[in-house]
């Protein structure tokens, strides 16, 4: 199993999963041109796709989806509140490939077994995803205002982790963003920090994790430097830096491929 982030933040996000003959996409957050085109950047055909999975409706989330569907005749899975809160967009989307899920079920499809886990975001019913195939696991956690016990447990023991690191608090605090909006970040149903991306890291190590993939990094309120120097610091003085590969995902390309060992 292996996963390349195509694009990563505020401005669209999408991750392609390739697991035996499986090929999914978790989110499709930028226009289904734009998609086609990071598909093939990374030798790809978009046609080859075997479903999206939908995190959120937030239109960098599912900006492309419904095109790409209609396109390409891909089933859209997401949860019952996912999907009606994106009815309008998915309007002319063939019935037969709207698919509902019950979140923290796991279900078949293709090759992997998924497990869509609640998340706490400001969206009808926001989920991540754990995938697993031949006893080889990743997790997808994105959009998430915190994390807890509840969250580390759904990615214990995942070979990979896709994490949110979204901003930097005193950048954020000393930025221009209305203080509405940076109270909505902050809150517990907004975005996750550096710092508790960091946190997280630790104890996701102490499990099994040994890649980590940043992940939604702001333009305005975030460096990958800063990011990665947060969760490489946590890391080393937990004793895992020297075992653990923490990667950004680039914001509007394909970041390459990981591989799911």
């Amino acid at each position: 199993m292996r996963i390349c982030p195509l694009c990563s933040g505020s401005g669209g996000n999408a991750s392609f999963i390739e697991a035996g003959d499986t090929r999914l996409l978790v989110d499709a957050g930028v226009s289904c041109r734009k998609l086609c085109a990071l598909l093939e950047d990374i030798g790809v055909r978009p046609e080859t796709l075997s479903a999206i999975l939908i995190t959120h409706e937030h239109i960098d989330h599912v900006r492309g989806a419904a095109v790409l569907s209609k396109r390409f005749g891909l089933p859209i899975f997401a949860n019952r509140a996912c999907h009606q809160a994106m009815y309008s967009q998915l309007s002319e989307v063939s019935r037969a490939n709207i698919r509902v899920f019950e979140s923290d079920e796991p279900f078949m499809f293709g090759q992997v077994e998924i497990l869509p886990f609640s998340t706490p975001h400001d969206a009808a019913h926001s989920v991540g995803y754990r995938i697993t195939h031949r006893d080889k696991s990743l997790t997808i956690m994105t959009d998430i205002g915190k994390i807890d016990e509840r969250l580390l447990h759904r990615a214990a023991g995942c070979s990979l982790v896709l994490i949110e690191a979204n901003h930097d608090v005193d950048m954020l605090m000393a930025g221009a963003y209305p203080y509405p909006l940076k109270q909505r970040i902050l809150s517990p149903m907004g975005h996750l920090c550096n710092e508790d991306c960091a946190r997280a890291a630790v104890e996701l190590a102490k499990t099994g994790t040994r890649t980590f993939v940043l992940g939604h990094l702001s333009r305005e309120n975030n460096y990958p430097p800063l990011a990665l120097a947060a969760v490489r610091a946590e890391l080393n003085e937990a004793g895992f830096m020297e075992e653990i590969v923490v990667a950004v995902a680039e914001r509007e390309t394909p970041s390459g491929f990981f591989e799911v060992a």
